[in-house]
């Protein structure tokens, strides 16, 4: 049998041979019985005699007299869902390439015991039997298609900036695709609460921060946030053609603070050009929040330490998956051909490229080490649910919040108090 030739299924063999059958008993000589078990045989590939048992007896298949047992043993599955469980749940293709190191920092951490034989298997497991294991799982809530709102006249601001898209190959660390998520729930009127997202194209980090409104002082209180907690140099901002983006105030902002930095935009309704930080609005804002709506003040301090957490799970702990490669097959209406690389988290993706001083890489890695994923998931978890919980700042006592009118990025964190939101108006403002 040729290699190109694919062998034929049991019951594909059992369709055959009774049509086969028919014509094998409907035979009145003995060489046409012979011509006919010579086909039979080239087909099937099966010996003559077995041939010959298979059309005189039954060709219905039997159940098994005993089921065949599980290759691999429970430890290696409790295993590979408790690995699931401190990675999110990823899907099986980012799951099966880091058993074995997440099962080594889990076990110095003391959520599974692994052995040499467990470890070993780890490493042989296919992405079938992974999937097979782990079974669906649903993280995402439904979402709520939104209409279109009427396109804004073009400003002399956003026709200043240049139209682009980041290309899906490129290989320096620091363009960083940036949107923001409202969590406004089913009415979008009033002040509410902003995340501002930012997604770096070629490793996958991530970084977000929260913010009450979106006004420029409370966009630039959201980068400076980000700056002071940043590992990677910004070498590309690339916002959407949201008016909280495209002002005067925050392109003079980042022209002081972020010296170097080129500014693009996606073009009008072109939602792909920003697909990765628009599929990290779901996989992480919205998967952690929902949509429900936040409004306060303390919901706001409740998700700044929300996502200093989260961005340290999903940079460290949750590995993504980049193209690698992109062609396109004969004829015009047949969709590309996209093949990925192995799936790997955005922090050994930065190692890989050497941009980072060896001592912070260093460093950095040091504290993965000393950090257990599901226990940082939990208190992730915690703080998600302290901020949807979170009631109105109208009962009890009144309580004073410092606001700020977009202070420089040298001065975050704050060095007395790290509960500051800034707002739109006043520089104090007093909550009941």
């Amino acid at each position: 049998m040729k290699k190109y030739e694919k062998r034929m299924t049991i019951d594909e063999e059992r369709k055959y041979l009774h049509k086969m059958r028919i014509r094998y008993w409907q035979a009145e000589r003995k060489s046409e019985r012979s011509q006919l078990l010579d086909e039979m045989q080239s087909v099937t590939s099966k010996h003559r005699k077995s041939l010959i048992r298979l059309i005189n007896g039954d060709l219905a298949r039997k159940k098994r007299k005993r089921e065949r047992g599980y290759t691999y043993s429970a430890q290696v599955r409790d295993a590979v869902k408790v690995i699931a469980r401190s990675m999110d749940y990823p899907c099986a293709e980012r799951l099966q390439p880091n058993l074995q190191w997440m099962s080594t920092h889990l076990a110095k951490h003391g959520e599974i015991i692994i052995t040499e034989e467990i470890l070993e298997k780890l490493g042989q497991i296919s992405i079938s039997t992974v999937r097979r294991i782990v079974g669906p799982v649903t993280r995402i809530p439904e979402r709520i298609s939104a209409v279109r709102k009427p396109a804004h006249k073009k400003q002399k601001t956003r026709e200043m900036i240049p139209t682009k898209r980041i290309a899906w190959d490129v290989a320096e660390v620091g363009h960083f695709e940036t949107d923001t998520v409202h969590h406004c729930g089913p009415s979008a009127s009033g002040l509410y609460v902003h995340t501002l997202q930012m997604s770096d194209v070629a490793t996958g980090w991530g970084e977000s921060a929260a913010t009450l409104g979106r006004s420029y002082r409370a966009m630039e209180d959201a980068f400076g946030r980000i700056q002071a907690r940043r590992h990677l140099p910004i070498l590309e901002i690339h916002p959407d053609n949201g008016s909280e983006f495209l002002n005067a105030f925050l392109l003079k902002f980042w022209k002081d603070k972020c010296k170097g930095t080129e500014i693009s935009r996606s073009r009008p309704y072109q939602k792909n050009d920003n697909r990765f930080v628009e599929e990290d609005n779901g996989s992480f804002v919205r998967a952690y929040l929902g949509y429900a709506r936040l409004d306060t003040v303390q919901q706001t301090i409740l998700l700044n330490q929300l996502y200093e957490k989260l961005s340290f799970y999903r940079n460290f702990f949750l590995p993504v998956m980049r193209q690698k490669e992109k062609s396109y097959p004969k004829g015009h209406s047949a969709p590309p051909k996209r093949k990925h690389d192995q799936a790997r988290t955005p922090f050994d993706r930065v190692c890989e490229k050497k941009q980072l001083p060896v001592e912070k890489i260093d460093k950095l890695r040091a504290l993965r080490d000393a950090t257990n994923p599901i226990a940082l998931k939990k208190k992730s978890r915690r703080c998600s649910k302290n901020s949807l919980n979170s009631p109105l700042q109208r009962t009890g006592r009144p309580k004073m919040f410092s606001t700020r009118w977009g202070c420089g990025i040298d001065e975050y964190p704050p060095k007395n108090n790290s509960r500051l939101v800034t707002l739109s108006f006043g520089r104090h403002k007093l909550f009941r």
